[in-house]
């Protein structure tokens, strides 16, 4: 993409380096729990297929714990993003 394409202008691309760091650090911990949310929501789906509706259950409630969490770290990034412009 060329700059002409690009709305974003450049000035608006220099982030300080602690800002930065804790924008890539906010999205990684977000992505690591949304990918246990996965993870604990396949498990919960797999005991509901054998029967094991308990299992089922604690598994859900972790997958709910770890997505809850992903959101909270996405809206604080989401208010950190509309902070810069």
């Amino acid at each position: 993409m060329s700059n002409e394409e690009n709305p974003i202008k450049k000035e608006q691309l220099i982030i300080p380096t602690s800002e930065n760091k804790k924008g890539i650090e906010n999205h990684q911990r977000t992505a690591t729990h949304l990918e246990a949310g996965a993870f604990f929501h396949k498990e919960a789906a797999k005991y509901h297929e054998t029967g094991n509706h308990e299992k089922a259950a604690e598994c859900t409630i972790k997958a709910q714990g770890h997505v809850c969490s992903a959101n909270e770290l996405q809206r604080e990034d989401v208010k950190h993003h509309a902070a810069m412009n």
